[in-house]
């Protein structure tokens, strides 16, 4: 039985990320390299303050998941069993902004480097088209020779 990858999806489809620590909602866009990941953070998230704040932590989160949401559909485009990662580093993180529960994020990632089962990611996170937090992170890719 073929499945329809036709986009948006829901991220759920290529992650292992359930509530309360799935922060992302929708694989927006897909090309090569990377795509465009949405977020909704919703005001009982865990990463969410009293106030309405997101916790600047969870910036980089959003990346590692956006990251993975990219790789699980490029791994179900090509007939693979979606690929187990898991964050190793984080460099380069610059938070400009603020986000809120009920904020609509758009993050922007792409693969910029992979070697021996490693893959490097770069990223952006956008609130009504405005970079408020960017950063490079590391995968390991278990079982990849090439995180490509």
């Amino acid at each position: 039985m073929k499945i329809d990858l036709t986009l948006p999806l829901p991220a759920e489809a290529f992650i292992p990320h359930r509530a309360p620590m799935r922060l992302v909602d929708t694989l927006i866009s897909y090309g090569d390299a990377g795509g465009v990941v949405e977020a909704n953070p919703a005001a009982d998230c865990i990463l969410v303050d009293a106030d309405g704040a997101l916790d600047e932590a969870a910036f980089v989160e959003l990346l590692a998941q956006g990251y993975a949401v990219i790789r699980g559909y490029k791994d179900t485009l090509q007939a693979k069993e979606i690929s187990e990662g898991y964050l190793v580093g984080v460099r380069k993180l610059r938070v400009t902004g603020r986000a809120r529960a009920g904020d609509r994020l758009l993050i922007r990632i792409r693969t910029v480097g992979s070697f021996e089962g490693f893959a490097v990611a770069e990223g952006e996170v956008e609130l009504n088209m405005e970079t408020i937090a960017s950063g490079s992170i590391k995968l390991w890719i278990v079982g990849a020779g090439s995180a490509s």
